[in-house]
């Protein structure tokens, strides 16, 4: 019987994942959306891996954990892309109008 060997991108998967959510949290904004591309191609290419031969592999579980963090990374990261598109529209927006706020008080 043969050993069981690690998945290979199973680790670089879940810690991809990982980063998106931390990445567009606490740093980067939008950016953390490249961390979740980059796992989610990875997550492909382990999950072909693992489905032409499951019986050999260990962590494919990193491989699902990560899709997901992945995906959630890449979701608050579009959400947070729509955010700042909206916020800097609105100063562009003011800015333009040129209206005299102090009118308003």
């Amino acid at each position: 019987m043969s050993e069981l060997r690690t998945l290979p991108g199973a680790t670089t998967v879940l810690t991809m994942g990982i980063l998106s959510i931390v990445g567009t949290l606490f740093c980067c904004g939008p950016f953390g959306g490249i961390f979740a591309i980059i796992g989610l191609v990875q997550a492909k290419t382990a999950d072909k891996l693992y489905l032409q031969s499951p019986q050999e592999f260990t962590d494919y579980s990193n491989v699902k954990t990560g899709r997901i963090l992945s995906y959630v990374g890449l979701g608050i990261a579009a959400i947070y892309l729509v955010l700042t598109i909206l916020y800097f529209g609105f100063i562009i927006a003011v800015i333009s109008n040129e209206t005299n706020w102090e009118d308003f008080n």
